[in-house]
């Protein structure tokens, strides 16, 4: 995998966001959130890595949303490591839950795991701490793709080791978007098929990864100009969603409002578009 700078320490120095900077202790905690997040996800990532391309067994949780051995064992160490490391910060995490107070780390151990099972490359571990419901920092770990991001709202966001920030795709027409699908297509009635139909008659193109982790990372990359989602959980998209503030990105709610991540409704772009985008998915 390729890496950044081994810790966030040196690449405050290359940024000058360093200690010596005007930040706030707020803000000199939130980076030892993110470098701690991606210390761990880097661990984590191993864990994912080594299963890469097994055909592991997946259990159904549900129609169409697996769990895998790896899941439970990426997880596990991430509980762990962020046990020693923030023992004072809760943790609620996809697979083993937790009540969240605070100061909470939102976890997916491994977001994408029906690529994950089927040997698809688009699949990552996600750390993310939000507070009051609002996103503080985190790391996003792709190891296959050999890609991580960090950061959060203050703190910038950065690609392996470099700053990114968001295009400057100024309208829906010209832009690149990503999407998804819950994982009850069937019955449930936020199943996002329409909102899919009416951007991809509009936009240049639309892109479905499978990681929301992944969709919101490439939106703070400036790889994609905006996203939508529907029915996600906080721990798909609490790092993802960190990092994207932190490279410039606007986060609503679909009614413009402040986002609910738990409630998992969010259109996510690089502020050019977002209204173009909102009146679309919102039909």
């Amino acid at each position: 995998m390729t890496h950044g700078p081994g810790t966030l320490a040196e690449t405050q120095l290359v940024t000058g966001a360093g200690p010596c900077s005007v930040f706030a202790v707020e803000t000199r905690s939130a980076w030892r959130l993110a470098e701690t997040a991606l210390s761990v996800a880097r661990d984590a990532a191993r864990i994912l890595l080594a299963g890469y391309r097994s055909r592991p067994a997946a259990t159904e949780k549900a129609r169409w949303d697996l769990v895998t051995e790896f899941d439970v064992k990426s997880e596990r160490r991430i509980r762990e490591l962020l046990l020693r490391e923030t023992p004072e910060v809760a943790i609620v995490a996809e697979e083993g839950g937790g009540t969240a107070s605070g100061l909470t780390w939102f976890v997916d151990p491994l977001d994408g795991t029906m690529n994950f099972v089927h040997g698809h490359p688009f699949f990552c571990v996600s750390i993310g701490a939000m507070e009051g419901g609002k996103p503080v920092a985190g790391a996003v770990v792709a190891p296959v793709l050999g890609v991580e991001w960090w950061g959060g709202p203050g703190l910038g966001a950065f690609r392996n080791g470099s700053a990114c920030h968001v295009s400057d795709t100024a309208t829906l027409e010209h832009a690149l978007l990503a999407t998804g699908f819950p994982p009850d297509r069937v019955t449930a009635p936020g199943n996002n098929f329409a909102s899919f139909e009416a951007v991809q008659k509009r936009a240049q193109g639309v892109r479905r990864d499978g990681s929301a982790a992944l969709d919101c990372c490439f939106v703070a990359d400036g790889t994609f100009d905006g996203y939508w989602e529907r029915a996600l959980h906080a721990w798909d998209v609490a790092a993802g969603a960190a990092i994207a503030l932190g490279g410039g990105a606007r986060l609503t709610s679909f009614d413009g409002g402040a986002p609910d991540l738990s409630a998992g409704h969010l259109v996510l772009t690089n502020g050019r578009i977002h209204e173009e985008l909102r009146a679309v998915v919102n039909g």
